[in-house]
C-alpha cells in the first residue's frame, strides 16, 4: 500500500510548500519526494502512516467530511502565533501490486 500525502491547503506562508504539492510513502514507509519535506509535517504524519496503510481513516478519526477515505492531517506550526504557515496534508492509501518488504 502506499500513501500519497497532497497538500490541501495551507493559512499563512509555508516555506516548504504550497497547495497541490504530494509527496508518497511507497509500500507504506519509504519517502520518495520531488520536493523537499517538512520535517515539521512529517512529525504530523508519522503517527498515522503506517496505520493509514492498512486501515481506513475514521478508524483514527481523521476522515475526510465529504470523503471518508482519505485522511486530513495538519502541520504543528501555530501560523497566528508564529507568522508561519499551517499546511492541511489530504492523505491517500492507493493499492500496489507488489509490497515491499522491510529492511532486515
Amino acid at each position: 500500500m502506499d500513501i500519497i500525502v497532497t497538500v490541501k491547503s495551507i493559512k499563512g506562508v509555508c516555506p516548504t510548500y504550497r497547495v497541490g504539492d504530494s509527496f508518497t510513502l511507497k509500500a507504506g514507509y519509504q519517502l520518495v519526494s520531488d520536493i523537499p519535506v517538512c520535517m515539521h509535517g512529517l512529525s504530523a504524519l508519522m503517527p498515522y502512516y503506517n496505520a493509514l496503510s492498512v486501515s481506513e481513516p475514521a478508524r483514527w478519526g481523521i476522515e475526510g467530511k465529504q470523503d471518508k477515505t482519505k485522511a486530513y492531517i495538519q502541520c504543528p506550526d501555530p501560523a497566528d502565533v508564529t507568522g508561519g504557515g499551517t499546511v492541511v496534508f489530504e492523505v491517500s492509501a492507493v493499492k500496489t501490486t507488489s509490497p515491499a518488504t522491510p529492511c532486515g
